[in-house]
């Protein structure tokens, strides 16, 4: 039972006074997380062309944690492998977005200091803190899934820790329901406007951004999250409960826990998601290990995770 079907009948977990409909999704979530991170992992032999078993395995656990990792035998580096296997997984809209390459695939490496891209963290060594894709997109571009596959690995550093957004709703309502309410607020945070400077003089690349942090993807009514835990370039809403909110949901990343589970990508491997909550650490290349990933963002969530709980309700 989807969350649109759910809410028809007065079952909406995700509504601030629906606290029975709330504790039923809230005890099938719990009851079918993953202990850790082997529970994520699914060994395929080819990405680009998966059996029906290794597809079935990889939604299965995007639909109990909103989220995959993949180890494949084959270390092909060509985007054929992200492209392909998104398909595979119902992901086919693309989000473009100006930093990517000609077919909608970022390569994710090390970029020089004065180029365009090495002006943004995901093209340096340097870490990046907790955060979902696409947080200062506009609405009609949600990313609601996105793919990582790891063709190169660094020298050094490098890994990845991971929380279920799903996870964390979890957390913050039930230390306190106002924290949610707070932040689903339509502008609990907003990205400020981006200019550029050219010889023509300045333009605006990016408008405001304000919007929720907690919102509802259609069809189906799930759980969407955008967040980031940058510092510069953010702009919460200015009142008690927001602020509260959002010092409760960093004490409760910065924490770790048993939801958090770290991993590093190798060539060959790759998480698939739901746009989960995600960090990266620093990392050090070397002649011969330069750390490239081809990276995907898309917005379609992956097939056949809709209204994932829908198992919580009696039939």
């Amino acid at each position: 039972m989807g969350a649109r079907i759910a809410t028809a009948l007065g079952r909406d977990p995700f509504a601030p006074g629906d606290d029975d409909a709330y504790r039923r999704w809230r005890d099938w979530k719990l009851a079918n997380a993953p202990a850790g991170v082997d529970d994520l992992l699914v060994e395929v032999d080819d990405p680009c062309r998966l059996t029906p078993a290794e597809r079935d395995a990889l939604v299965a656990r995007c639909r109990v944690a909103n989220m995959a990792v993949y180890a494949s035998r084959r270390r092909g580096e060509g985007k054929d492998v992200a492209r392909l296997l998104g398909e595979q997984l119902g992901l086919r809209r693309l989000d473009a977005n100006w930093l990517a390459d000609e077919d909608g695939i970022s390569t994710l490496s090390v970029s020089g200091h004065g180029t365009t891209r090495g002006e943004f963290i995901p093209y340096t060594d340097r870490p990046i803190r907790w955060h979902t894709d696409g947080y200062y997109n506009p609405p009609g571009r949600t990313i609601a899934a996105m793919l990582l596959h790891c063709v190169q690995s660094a020298a050094e550093g490098g890994g990845n820790r991971v929380l279920d957004h799903e996870i964390a709703y979890i957390l913050l309502r039930d230390a306190d329901p106002a924290h949610v309410r707070a932040l689903s607020a339509p502008d609990a945070m907003s990205i400020p406007q981006r200019e550029e400077r050219t010889e023509a003089g300045v333009s605006v690349a990016r408008q405001v951004q304000s919007g929720p942090v907690f919102s509802r993807l259609e069809p189906g009514g799930d759980l969407h999250m955008r967040y980031t835990a940058r510092t510069r370039s953010i702009a919460w809403r200015d009142d008690p409960a927001t602020r509260a909110a959002v010092e409760a949901l960093e004490r409760l990343l910065e924490a770790g826990g048993p939801w958090v589970f770290a991993f590093r990508l190798e060539p060959g491997m790759g998480i698939v998601c739901n746009n989960v909550l995600h960090e990266r650490a620093g990392f050090i290349d070397a002649p011969g290990r330069r750390r490239t990933l081809l990276r995907a963002r898309y917005h379609d969530r992956i097939a056949d995770t809709h209204g994932a709980f829908r198992a919580a309700w009696p039939h």
